[in-house]
C-alpha cells in the first residue's frame, strides 16, 4: 500500500465539566510523523473506549498523565503494520497498542505485542482477553480475596468488566452471584446467559432494597464499578470480613461540585470490612495466569462476551459518551477500519 502522510485523529478540543459532549473532541486530519529505527505505522483496526478515560480527561494528578487539550487522545488499539523499521515485527503484522483515536499510529516496537487472529478476533485482545478480562480476573480473585463458597455482588454487572467479574465468580465456586445493570434486558442477559444467579434493575427502586432481596444473608465480596449509592448499600449489606474490590466509579466520574464520599463507612467498622481500589497494572504477574485459563474458558465455552461496535473513528466520542451512559452491554469498541 501507499504510505501515508496524513491520518485521521481525535483529539481533547476542551475539558468537559460534567458530561463530556461532542464539543469535547474535534476530529481532525494530522500529519503522521516519520517511522524512526525500532518504530511501526500501525493502521489501527478497532480501538476500544473506557471508563477510565473520562478521568484523564480533567486536570487532576492520578496513577497515568491526563490528556492534553488540543492532542490526540490515546488508549488500547489493534492495528496493522504498515511499515516496520523493527526486525521483531513485520509488515501485516496484527499488533496490540496504546495508541487508539487515532486511524494511524507510529508506535515503538516494545509497546506493540503481536497477536493472533486465528486464537480470536482482534477485538477480544482489548476486552475478554486484554485489560478488561485481566481487570475482572485480578480484581476479583486478588484484590477481594475471593474464595469458594462467598455471595458475591458485581454492579454495571452487563458491562465489559463487570460481565466477566461475575462469570469468573461463577466458575471459581461462589455460591451466589448477584449483578446489577441498567434495564430490564441485561439483567435478563445476565440470569439467562451468563449464569448469574440473581439479577436487577438499578433504576427499579432502591438499590440497597434490591440487593437486600436478592441476597437476604448479605455478600461477602462486592466487586465495584459504580461507586454511590451501590457502594453505600453494599456496605450495608456486607457480612463480617466482606471484602470490596473498587474498579470503578462510573456514577461519580461525570458530577459537578464536591463529591460526597459512602454515607455508610462506619460499617466497614464494625464489620471488618475490607476496601481495596486496584489497578490492573499492580498485577502483572497474573497476566499469564489470566490468560491460560480464560483462554481455556472460552475454548470451553463456559465463558461468554459480548461486544457493542460502532464503526466509524468520526464516531468514537459519541461511542465513547454512550458507554458512559450504559448504553453498551459488554464491550464497547470502535471499529476503525477493516
Amino acid at each position: 500500500m501507499t504510505v501515508p502522510s496524513r491520518g485521521t485523529e481525535v483529539r481533547l478540543a476542551a475539558r468537559p465539566v460534567g458530561w463530556p459532549t461532542s464539543e469535547t473532541f474535534s476530529v481532525v486530519q494530522a500529519e503522521l510523523p516519520p517511522v524512526g529505527a525500532g518504530q511501526v505505522l500501525v493502521r489501527n483496526l478497532v480501538m476500544s473506549v473506557d471508563p477510565y478515560m473520562r478521568g484523564r480527561m480533567t486536570d487532576v494528578r492520578s496513577y497515568v498523565p491526563p490528556f492534553a487539550v488540543g492532542k490526540a487522545l490515546d488508549g488500547g488499539a489493534v492495528g496493522e503494520v504498515v511499515v516496520s523499521h523493527s526486525p521483531g515485527l513485520a509488515v501485516g503484522d496484527l499488533v496490540l497498542h496504546g495508541l487508539g483515536w487515532r486511524e494511524y499510529a507510529v508506535v515503538g516496537a516494545a509497546g506493540a505485542v503481536r497477536i493472533d487472529p486465528a486464537l480470536a478476533p482482534p477485538g477480544a485482545y482489548l476486552g475478554v482477553l486484554g485489560m478488561t478480562g485481566h481487570a475482572a480476573y485480578a480484581g476479583l480473585l486478588k484484590a477481594a480475596r475471593f474464595r469458594e463458597g462467598d455471595v458475591v455482588f458485581v454492579s454495571a454487572a452487563a458491562g465489559a468488566v463487570g460481565s466477566l467479574a461475575g462469570q469468573i465468580a461463577r466458575l471459581s465456586g461462589a455460591a451466589r452471584v448477584i449483578g446489577s445493570a441498567g434495564s430490564a434486558e441485561k439483567v435478563a442477559w445476565l440470569t439467562e446467559e451468563l449464569g448469574f444467579d440473581a439479577a436487577f434493575n438499578y433504576k427499579d427502586g432502591p438499590v440497597r432494597e434490591q440487593l437486600a432481596k436478592a441476597a437476604p444473608g448479605g455478600i461477602d465480596v462486592y466487586f465495584d464499578n459504580v461507586g454511590g449509592e451501590h457502594l453505600d448499600a453494599a456496605l450495608l449489606l456486607g457480612r463480617m470480613g466482606a471484602r470490596f474490590a473498587l474498579c470503578g466509579a462510573i456514577s461519580q466520574y461525570n458530577l459537578k461540585g464536591e463529591i460526597v464520599g459512602p454515607r455508610n463507612l462506619m460499617q466497614a467498622i464494625g464489620k471488618g470490612i475490607t476496601l481495596r481500589g486496584f489497578l490492573v497494572g499492580e498485577y502483572g504477574d497474573l497476566k499469564d495466569e489470566f490468560l491460560t485459563r480464560m483462554g481455556r474458558w472460552l475454548a470451553d465455552g463456559r465463558i461468554i462476551h459480548r461486544e457493542t461496535v460502532v464503526k466509524g473513528l468520526e464516531n468514537a466520542p459519541a461511542a465513547f459518551i454512550d458507554m458512559l451512559r450504559g448504553a453498551n452491554t459488554g464491550k464497547m469498541l470502535v471499529k476503525i477500519a477493516d
